[in-house]
């Protein structure tokens, strides 16, 4: 009887740790460690043309996704480990950090802006470009023409848990602001006339002006001295406290400047409207502490 009990008792034991396993862990996961495993998971968006598009057939395409697969490659060829094998799991906006903190993905490249409060819950690469916010209207409405002329009630989408809306509802309080869960389906309330403008980011809407050709035009947004209405750094967010991963990250990122991979990912993915990309400095996050 006592054999019988202590078999039951391992017997369960291994069942709670194969049902914790098939779960899967809770905690951070380190970028490399995976890639030297051989499995890596890499988070991006599904609906963004030209960065983080999912096809029907299931493969990828966009700069993010070129970017993060370079970012890994460049990792495991230095390290002298074999390619790890790539799982895209898409990460919404508003579930970012959460999706690092729970494990759920090693590293994420989704039009990810380093922002102050990001930062303080989990760890940035780069940055890896930089772009600036603009505004995506109807290709007939004359009357968007620069940000000023959100005033006055007009209705303005973004997404849950970006940080674009939130800074034009500061500078103009008399905007309408709509929020959706993601981009495609502020780009479908706009074809349908239900906003008038969509905000985020330019590499962003220049992407999905070119899936409507002719139905949309991108508007640049700047500040009354004439400057970029905001500077978006787009970033590899990963575990916090994970230093040697940002190393890895940054020296790839270097890498992929210096023998042109960069420049080759900006032509094959957005075109002549590259020009809305400026080049990152991996590493330089002293615009975190700017007033």
């Amino acid at each position: 009887m006592k054999l019988f009990r202590s078999c039951a008792a391992a017997i369960s034991a291994a069942a709670s740790l194969f049902a914790l396993a098939a779960c899967g862990s809770s905690e951070p996961r380190s970028v490399l460690d995976s890639i030297q495993s051989g499995e890596v998971i890499l988070g991006t968006k599904y609906d963004q043309p030209g960065l983080g598009l999912r096809h029907p057939d299931k493969s990828m395409s966009g700069l993010d996704v070129d970017v993060a697969t370079y970012v890994v490659n460049s990792i495991a060829a230095e390290n002298g480990w074999q390619q790890p094998h790539i799982t895209w799991r898409e990460t919404p906006s508003a579930q970012r950090e959460t999706l690092i903190k729970n494990g759920e993905v090693d590293m994420i490249t989704a039009t990810y802006s380093i922002n102050a409060n990001r930062a303080k819950a989990v760890d940035f690469g780069g940055p890896y470009l930089t772009t600036h916010q603009a505004l995506l209207v109807r290709e007939e409405d004359d009357s968007l023409n620069q940000l000023t002329d959100l005033a006055n009630g007009r209705k303005l989408c973004s997404v849950t848990g970006s940080t674009p809306a939130q800074k034009i509802k500061a500078e103009l309080p008399g905007v309408q602001l709509q929020e959706y869960d993601s981009y495609s389906s502020c780009v479908e309330a706009l074809h349908q006339k239900k906003v008038d403008a969509l905000t985020t980011d330019a590499t962003i809407l220049y992407g999905f002006a070119a899936q409507y050709d002719g139905e949309f035009k991108v508007v640049e947004m700047n500040k009354a001295d004439g400057k970029p209405f905001t500077n978006e750094r787009y970033g590899i967010g990963h575990a916090k406290g994970d230093k040697a991963s940002t190393e890895a990250i940054n020296k790839a990122l270097e890498k992929m400047y210096s023998d042109g991979s960069f420049d080759r990912f900006l032509k094959e993915n957005l075109g002549d409207d590259a020009q809305v990309v400026e080049q990152g400095e991996p590493g330089d996050l002293s615009f975190l502490d700017a007033k």
